[in-house]
């Protein structure tokens, strides 16, 4: 059989980059849409006095809705195409976060919350199974590293937007705000549907001839429940379940947390959660440098994750001076930051051609599991007077991780040659 040669159907370099900065573009609104409430809980909670509790439940909706339907998006996107999902679904979460703006309730807010929880499902499974069969294997690390950057910096600059935008419009202005971001993103995507499915094209002609089945090692013809049910995938579900208990608790309630623990002022808390979520980005940046020329992925991660950990510690322990506080929450994002593009190499290298949507979405759900717990736990630990307990929790949390780096992955399934 004549085989197709890669050079033939190398795209350029600048095509490449289209496509990771559209697919990027996408994970930055995700991210925003994650954290429009947390920064404004005291004042959503003027209008809706139902307690932290109550306002996570409505954090709560959006991850069970999303937890339900993850794996399912994944085959979806496996079986009927990436880009149309993902406009689909940032279109939905501008709906659904402009729906808790305009109707005057608390149960409109939860409803809008699991709307948004619903597009959340596509986000994961699309990006990345767009990005690993249009991306070439020696850039998909860094690909892996700008995608996720640019969910982080999505994160990093949404406390931020929400207080300055709620400080000119109300809380409801600013989610009408948010929505804003997801109908502009989605239209950006249909004007480049070319960009988006050319890159899969070529990637799909490029693709060597399958060797036949019978040769093939089981974790590779595996494609279905059983792949997502092997041991190597089933670590990395609950690898990403502790990871995100941890980053929700940093993540929507430190600012709080802050202000009980050491009377630290709203402003300050906001920069010093801003200095921890930028760092975080710009260490996803060099931690794609550093993941397309590391072997051992897990010890990458490792290492970031027992730094990490150690600087929240400090945080819980000690009341810290400004500079200090911001100087040591920069640091943590930033280590925490490093090892995300090995996170995702260790799940890219478990997984068979073909299946990237269905196992990045069921093992995304580790995210939407934790986001169901996290925001009930902390919540309830803030309501009981225990704010202490947010910063060591986090700490527990990243530290129970690195037992989950252990064990053997499948072999590194290739993308498009370069």
């Amino acid at each position: 059989m004549t085989q197709i040669t890669d050079i033939a159907f190398i795209p350029p370099r600048s095509r490449d980059a289209r496509i990771i900065g559209l697919v990027s573009g996408a994970h930055f609104a995700s991210h925003v849409f994650m954290l429009v409430l947390p920064p404004l809980f005291a004042l959503v909670l003027v209008d809706y006095p139902v307690g932290y509790e109550g306002l996570a439940l409505a954090i709560a909706s959006f991850n069970v809705i999303s937890a339900v339907f993850q794996t399912p998006a994944g085959f979806l996107v496996d079986r009927l195409g990436a880009w149309r999902l993902l406009v689909a679904g940032l279109a939905l979460s501008g709906c659904g976060v402009a729906l808790a703006a305009i109707i005057p309730s608390y149960w409109a807010l939860i409803a809008g919350f699991g709307l948004m929880g619903l597009a959340n499902t596509i986000y994961h499974p699309a990006d990345y199974a767009i990005l690993s069969h249009a991306i070439g294997s020696k850039r998909l690390p860094h690909a892996f590293s700008v995608h996720t950057f640019f969910g982080q910096l999505g994160t990093a600059v949404a406390p931020v937007s929400m207080l300055f935008l709620a400080g000119i419009w109300g809380w409801r202005g600013a989610f009408l705000g948010a929505s804003v971001v997801g109908f502009t993103v989605s239209l950006v995507l249909l004007l480049n549907k070319y960009t988006l499915t050319e890159g899969l094209e070529i990637a799909r002609i490029q693709a060597k001839p399958a060797t036949k089945l019978e040769n093939q090692p089981a974790a590779e013809t595996d494609t279905g429940w059983k792949l997502l049910l092997s041991p190597p995938i089933l670590r990395n579900v609950a690898f990403f379940l502790v990871l995100s208990m941890a980053g929700y608790g940093v993540q929507s309630f430190s600012i709080v947390a802050l202000g009980a623990l050491y009377n630290t002022p709203l402003a300050l808390a906001n920069i010093a959660l801003s200095a921890y979520l930028l760092m975080n980005a710009l260490g996803v940046l060099a931690g794609g440098f550093i993941a397309m020329r590391a072997k051992r992925h897990n010890l990458i991660a490792g290492g970031g994750f027992i730094a990490s950990g150690a600087m929240i510690f400090l945080v819980g322990i000690f009341d810290l001076d400004a500079v200090l506080l911001v100087t040591v929450m920069a640091a943590s994002g930033f280590l925490n930051g490093v090892i995300q593009p090995a996170r995702d190499m260790i799940v890219r290298a478990a997984t068979p051609r073909g299946s990237f949507g269905k196992v990045f979405g069921f093992v995304s759900t580790g995210f939407n599991l934790a986001g169901i717990a996290a925001p009930l736990l902390f919540g309830w630990l803030m309501d009981q007077g225990h704010p202490r307990s947010i910063f060591l929790l986090v700490a527990a949390f990243t530290l129970m991780s690195l037992p989950l780096l252990t064990g053997k992955s499948a072999s590194p399934q290739p993308g498009r040659s370069d």
